[in-house]
């Protein structure tokens, strides 16, 4: 018969309400032994005040005290006994307790970095697959035609009321400077400069349409300083993936409305939400995302960090703050062709 209401925490729980019950019953043993003494007492005073006549009741009182001696040392093996035997049920239990919850947690932790990397892996499809539309090769060949930047930025004003994930789309020329992008009424960033910015140099490196270039969580002006992931692609001549590059296309990810819903929406119990911490921290331990408020602030160290970062999954029962806390931990296991190399972690407070 199963017992899916059989936890680790029930088995302490138990293992702690059989040690009080004992303790209740030994002391109501030890209280019928000193009534015992303290009758066998009266009982050999009164026979000594009976003289000869109460020697045979002063035999009854020895041996009713013997027994009562008896009764007592046996109540204290069973003390011993049960309790070693409670101690190691409970050091048992506990064990158990935190390998259960340490799986469970890092079992959260790597289904966070998993839906992260399978939703980012979109995004780098998405820059790759728009950098060859026609209208923003056309555009990029020939920048000074007014009609066909307009026409650009229409297709990707039509291509963000498609994809609501995205806050804007820029085009660039090949020195950076921006010529459209799909939002023009919301963000001007026509006619800014995004040369020293690490996403346009990354797709001008890149060596076919294959590739693409990417930013990490930073916040960006382009788009009023909120923060952003940023892929980026070259735009080729014609469209071809091996073409002379005429041009930069700029995607602009709305990384709290990926991050935080996934951080907070970690499925952890109710009883647990006070004393954890969610995050994704890369690979310096920079936090990403936070149920707290950290993100772009603080830089995640902890005993064992390099320890466990080390590992693909699992967990340790570190000091974290001063406080003993279990971190949970899963690295970014990529998905298809794309991979953040980000980590995810749950800090979780031993109460």
């Amino acid at each position: 018969m199963s017992h899916p209401n059989v936890t680790p925490e029930r088995i302490l729980d138990l293992s702690k309400s059989i040690d009080t019950n004992l303790r209740a019953s030994l002391d109501e043993i030890n209280a019928i032994n000193l009534r015992s003494q303290m009758l066998s007492l009266n009982s050999r005073i009164e026979a000594a005040r009976a003289g000869a006549a109460g020697s045979g009741f002063a035999v009854v009182a020895q041996q009713m005290k013997s027994l009562a001696e008896e009764t007592r040392k046996a109540a204290d093996r069973l003390v011993s006994e049960v309790q070693r035997d409670i101690g190691e049920l409970s050091q048992i239990s506990r064990q158990l307790s935190t390998e259960v919850r340490g799986q469970r947690l890092s079992d959260l932790a790597l289904n966070n970095i998993d839906l992260i990397d399978r939703n980012l892996y979109e995004r780098s499809c998405d820059v790759r697959w728009w950098a060859t539309d026609p209208s923003l090769t056309q555009a990029c060949e020939e920048p000074a035609d007014v009609q066909r930047v307009r026409f650009a930025s229409k297709r990707m004003g039509v291509i963000l009321n498609a994809y609501t994930v995205y806050f804007d789309l820029v085009l660039c020329t090949p020195d950076g400077r921006v010529i459209a992008n799909g939002r023009p009424g919301q963000y001007r960033s026509a006619g800014a400069s995004v040369a020293g910015s690490e996403w346009f140099k990354a797709a001008l490196a890149t060596r076919s349409g294959e590739e693409f270039g990417f930013q990490t969580v930073h916040p960006s002006a382009l788009v009023s300083d909120e923060r952003i992931l940023a892929y980026s692609c070259a735009v080729r001549k014609g469209g071809e993936s091996q073409g002379q590059v005429v041009g930069v296309l700029g995607i602009l990810f709305r990384w709290d409305a990926l991050a935080l819903t996934v951080v907070r929406n970690t499925p952890l119990l109710d009883d647990e939400k006070a004393m954890t911490r969610v995050v994704i921290v890369d690979a310096t331990g920079l936090v990403l995302a936070d149920t707290g408020d950290g993100m772009l602030r603080d830089r995640l160290s902890f005993t064992d960090a390099r320890q466990i970062f080390k590992r693909t999954k699992g967990y340790v029962v570190t000091d974290h703050a001063g406080i003993p806390t279990m971190v949970a931990h899963a690295y970014s296991p990529g998905y298809e062709t794309y991979s953040t190399g980000w980590h995810s972690l749950i800090l979780q407070r031993f109460r």
